[in-house]
């Protein structure tokens, strides 16, 4: 949907619905509060660990095969080189990414956003 698409609150026909007022939709929030809006009330949650996962691909194999794996041995992944990988935040798919090398390290530099729908 583009800006010049968008709906106004007040362009929609509620068949006669109440709406109500912003500051009763606080009720709603836990404790009766609202939403952070700026990086400083944010600062209580910047102090807890998140693990981050980036996979380059995935294989399925049987555990005789897997038991023959040894040094060298190369397994092929799902994925073509140049294809995106999956960054995941605690086990949640959050964005697409590829792999980049900072010094003498791997790293991902994030391509999309995976934007999931909370209902």
């Amino acid at each position: 949907m583009t800006d010049e698409d968008s709906l106004d609150l007040a362009d929609l026909d509620l068949d006669g619905a109440e709406v109500p007022p912003e500051e009763n939709q606080e009720d709603q929030l836990p404790d009766g509060g609202r939403p952070p809006t700026n990086a400083k009330e944010l600062e209580a949650v910047y102090d807890i660990p998140v693990q981050v996962s980036a996979v380059l691909g995935k294989a399925n194999m049987q555990v005789s095969q897997l038991l023959k794996l040894g040094r060298g041995a190369v397994v092929e992944l799902d994925r073509k080189v140049g294809e995106a990988i999956d960054i995941y935040v605690n086990n949640r798919l959050v964005a697409r990414g590829e792999v980049v090398v900072v010094e003498e390290h791997l790293g991902v530099t994030m391509t999309e956003i995976i934007k999931v729908d909370r209902n």
